[in-house]
């Protein structure tokens, strides 16, 4: 680099970078840097912009269910009806005088017929309805309003029932967070930033604190008044607070801090490469330059020799340049560390012996299940029907008890009947005497679909063809299938 500042140096630093690169191999590197990362040459300020591209997308396939049933529990809260179909189209109505007044700036922006569409679902069109979802502007400012409306409310607590719980225990709410701590030396790094947040819930029984979906609580149903069983949790309420807090802090945040960090560690090698490449391009490059306007500026070319004078200083300037690039590079992972730890909201969970709970909570486990397995035979082009009770199957023409859940029909005439299981974690699942039957009559056109961790934000689909013929099973009065026996044997 020194050497080819001087105009002495110049023709052996051409002379050395021929030899290490021809034009052929420059273009060649350019050319692969560019389908690798683009031609902005700054992946760095991408990688946000297309991750947080990537998570939207991936929350509009997920969450169409829980988008659904917050405007059904919420929407009567604030004084707003729903008219229609939430599974189809409908529309908001106002219970009372202004209930609406709030929402109506945001409505408007839409055209007029479309106000009587909104739906939860992706439209084939989307100039026929409103997709409500996040991000969505309606969406957006209905969310904003119930959870401000609401916030202190959630702080103050709530009690809820919990059909599979043997002791009362606490639940929390948190939003917690990753950082990069600012750097006044590096200038890229002078700000903070916060890299990543989480939404956790925290299940606590006492001083032991365990990480749970926070999406749990929207299984369970709301409790009437705080049993004496539960007074002790309730008196320590704020100390278990703050052991929930710090638990969030040096546990949950700590190891999104330490994985973060380890990815930047193990690729950092990687990256300084790249950068370095980066740097011998434009070496090459401005090197050439300078060769092709040597001749002309000892002609005297003003033009050539203003544009040698700007080569020389973007030469000299290039070193200073990468070695604060690298500086950033290495210094990054020592500025991540865990965030403030947000509490949105608290719970006091309590047992229940009433089998009604369980039942209950056992239907929403598997709406949740039906609507993942629904989604994906949707995705996958089928034409789906629910056959799950005696009236819907024999609208599909079949008898009233078929053994199966969905009925999903290919343009190739391809025909699945499909099995829907749905757990809150992962577990055994079990198929009554009449699915197993007709397991065993349809076989490769029957699949058993089951949707593991229900309970979460991300179920997980497991698909498997002729369960019959695939499966090992424990009889009891019914079919068990073991959860390893499930992994075995599903397809991607």
């Amino acid at each position: 680099m020194e050497q080819a500042v001087t105009e002495e140096g110049a023709e052996e630093a051409e002379r050395q970078i021929d030899e290490q690169l021809t034009k052929e191999q420059i273009e060649a590197l350019r050319q692969e840097e560019e389908s690798l990362f683009g031609k902005s040459g700054d992946v760095r300020s991408q990688l946000p912009q297309l991750n947080a591209q990537r998570q939207h997308e991936e929350l509009r396939r997920l969450l169409p269910g829980y988008v659904r049933r917050f405007i059904e529990k919420a929407a009567p809260l604030v004084g707003i009806g729903i008219e229609g179909d939430l599974d189809g189209y409908f529309s908001l109505q106002a219970l009372y005088a202004g209930a609406l007044d709030w929402l109506w700036p945001v409505l408007e922006a839409y055209p007029v017929e479309r106000h009587s569409r909104l739906t939860v679902y992706k439209p084939a069109n989307k100039q026929d309805a409103i997709f409500l979802h996040p991000g969505e502007p309606i969406f957006d400012r209905f969310r904003e309003y119930v959870c401000g409306k609401f916030a202190q409310a959630a702080l103050q607590g709530g009690v809820f029932v919990d059909p599979n719980a043997q002791q009362p225990y606490l639940f929390h709410v948190a939003l917690i967070s990753v950082v990069r701590k600012a750097d006044p030396i590096q200038l890229p790094l002078d700000r903070e930033e916060i890299l990543e947040s989480k939404l956790i819930g925290l299940k606590q029984l006492g001083d032991e604190v365990t990480e749970a979906p926070p999406e749990y609580l929207t299984l369970l149903k709301d409790g009437e008044g705080i049993p004496l069983q539960a007074m002790s949790l309730v008196v320590k309420a704020w100390e278990s607070c703050e052991l929930a807090k710090a638990y969030a802090l040096e546990s949950v945040a700590q190891s999104l801090v330490v994985e973060r960090c380890q990815a930047l560690v193990e690729t950092l090698t990687e990256r300084e490469s790249f950068l370095k490449r980066g740097d011998d391009y434009q070496e090459a490059e401005l090197a050439a330059r300078r060769g092709k306007l040597r001749d002309k500026a000892a002609a005297g070319d003003s033009y050539a020799k203003g544009e040698m004078t700007k080569i020389k200083n973007r030469q000299r300037q290039l070193a200073s340049i990468r070695d604060e690039a690298l500086a950033t590079l290495r210094r990054e992972p020592e500025l991540i560390v865990p965030g403030e730890v947000t509490f949105l909201a608290h719970a006091l969970v309590v047992p229940s012996t009433d089998p009604e709970d369980r039942k209950r909570q056992d239907k929403e486990i598997e709406a949740i299940a039906m609507r993942k397995a629904w989604g994906y035979e949707e995705s996958c082009g089928a034409e789906v029907k629910d056959v799950s009770t005696p009236r819907l199957a024999r609208d599909a023409g079949l008898t009233d008890y078929p053994g199966f859940d969905l009925l999903s029909r290919y343009p190739d005439a391809r025909q699945l009947s499909i099995e829907v299981k749905g757990r809150a974690g992962i577990g055994t699942v079990e198929l009554t005497e009449n699915e197993w039957v007709a397991a065993c009559n349809l076989r490769d056109r029957y699949w058993l679909y089951v949707v593991f961790n229900c309970a979460s934000s991300h179920p997980r689909l497991w698909r498997i063809q002729d369960p019959f013929g695939k499966l090992i099973v424990k009889t009891k009065t019914s079919v068990v299938i073991d959860e390893q026996e499930i992994f075995n044997a599903a397809e991607d």
